[in-house]
């Protein structure tokens, strides 16, 4: 809604497109919504999908732990084989 604060967390990108180096950056957990709620990510095959949503609409509406929304939506993330920046950086040098 106009107007109203976005709820913050720890910056994030993520991957898009079969993680061919596209990225949408994500700063607040309404960025989140918007990546749950589009239709460039399948999230068909996620079951971890289904519990993603509730805390990251529940962070701005209840001031909730911000935090807690951006962990359901990684451990989403990753069950659906997308790429995190910061958070898998480690493991894509590695992999270099």
């Amino acid at each position: 809604m106009a107007g109203e604060v976005p709820v913050s967390i720890s910056p994030m990108d993520v991957g898009f497109e079969g993680n061919t180096g596209r990225y949408r950056h994500a700063d607040s957990v309404e960025d989140l919504a918007a990546i749950l709620l589009s239709d460039r990510w399948d999230w068909s095959n996620v079951p971890s999908f289904h519990h993603a949503p509730v805390p990251t609409l529940e962070a701005p509406e209840f001031y909730t732990d911000a935090a807690n929304a951006r962990a359901a939506f990684v451990v989403a993330a990753h069950e659906a084989g997308v790429q995190i920046l910061p958070d898998d950086a480690t493991k894509m040098l590695k992999a270099s």
